[in-house]
């Protein structure tokens, strides 16, 4: 597994506990959880492919994800 790889699974780990400790009736928590599946993806694929591709996606989820904080 690459260094991006374990990078992004760490994210997932972290985006995940995160939404754990929201309360179960707001919408953000859902938001959050699919943040977290998102970087759980990318880790999956930047083990296989090459790192660069998965950097639009990487900035992406943390974009929805500031959002989903500051919101």
């Amino acid at each position: 597994m690459s260094d991006i790889a374990d990078y992004f699974l760490a994210h997932a780990r972290s985006a995940t506990r995160k939404a754990r400790r929201m309360r179960r009736d707001t919408p953000s928590r859902g938001r959050q959880r699919v943040v977290a599946r998102v970087y759980h993806l990318l880790a999956r694929e930047a083990a296989y492919a090459s790192n660069v591709e998965h950097l639009d996606d990487f900035r992406a989820a943390r974009r929805l994800e500031r959002q989903i904080g500051s919101g």
